[in-house]
């Protein structure tokens, strides 16, 4: 399937019919809370299957997935996916893997957020979507406000360091 620039994947609170590999491309992915703000908290990207939390068992999901860029995933229908992991024992490795793989990237993204200033921050986010988003500018890819709520730091902060540049 192919999901064009700002087309949802999957919205917050969908029931987990579904899982989703990401065979190209890039999402974010956004958590509206009852108080209405709206936080940007991930980026998926080429080789994942997702949601990461049903990967073993169903559950609803926990954000909403928007395409930053032309992208195609294959669905696969949660059901399917679960008998799999029944009948054979590879699958098992497999998500731990997945798994191992969303932990490594993670573990890179605190170190972007424990990263020295603001500006050396903003260079590592830079550099690490530049490698995922085939050489499509961050700013053409997210808002001054979510490449702020990336690295920790309010839009102003990212406004005046794009200006810098």
């Amino acid at each position: 399937m192919i999901v064009h620039k700002g087309e949802i994947l999957f919205r917050q609170g969908d029931s987990g019919e579904y899982l989703y590999h990401i065979k190209r491309g890039l999402f974010k992915v956004t958590r509206l809370h009852e108080n209405g703000n709206m936080v940007l908290f991930n980026i998926l990207y080429s080789g994942e299957t997702v949601p990461h939390h049903s990967l073993i068992t169903a559950k609803e999901t926990h954000g909403t997935a928007i395409a930053l860029m032309q992208s195609e995933v294959e669905v696969i229908p949660a059901k399917e996916w679960y008998s799999q992991l029944v009948e054979d024992p590879t699958k098992s490795m497999e998500i731990a893997l997945l798994l191992q793989e969303k932990l490594r990237f993670m573990q890179q993204r605190v170190d972007h957020l424990t990263a020295g200033t603001p500006a050396q921050r903003l260079e590592l986010i830079t550099e690490w979507l530049h490698d995922y988003s085939h050489g499509v500018d961050v700013t053409e890819l997210l808002t001054q406000e979510e490449i702020g709520q990336l690295i920790g730091v309010r839009r102003e902060t990212i406004n005046r360091l794009m200006r810098l540049k």
